[in-house]
């Protein structure tokens, strides 16, 4: 199993637009656009602080077309349980789509998601 940054899936639980506003948010008086908008982002930014959720992000960016779950799974020392959760995280923070072919789960990045690798590989 790899090391890393581990976040349960209570915290990142949730649509974006169901996130929820911490009460320092509110606290400054923010727009409800923009308490969205940062709850939005730091949602994004947890699913892509995770090493195995990075890497898998970074695989579906490279792919011309949408990836099996087997062929994901395939591409790493983990469990297909533990890459689907991965997958459903990165799914729920907006950077991945699914789409269910038969009894398959296919998946690739959005837009959005190869924005926030991007942006995310520039910090390094």
């Amino acid at each position: 199993m790899e090391t890393g940054a581990t976040t349960s899936a209570g915290q990142l639980a949730g649509s974006a637009s169901e996130v929820g506003s911490p009460s320092w948010l509110s606290a400054h008086n923010l727009s409800p656009d923009a308490t969205q908008r940062l709850a939005t982002l730091a949602l994004r930014l947890k699913a892509v602080a995770d090493v195995t959720r990075l890497r898998i992000l970074e695989v579906l960016v490279q792919q011309p077309t949408a990836l099996c779950v087997c062929e994901i799974t395939d591409q790493f020392a983990l469990q297909q349980p533990t890459i689907s959760h991965h997958l459903r995280l990165l799914r729920e923070a907006g950077l991945l789509v699914c789409e269910r072919r038969g009894t398959w789960s296919y998946y690739r990045a959005t837009d959005e998601g190869k924005r926030v690798l991007a942006s995310v590989e520039s910090l390094a």
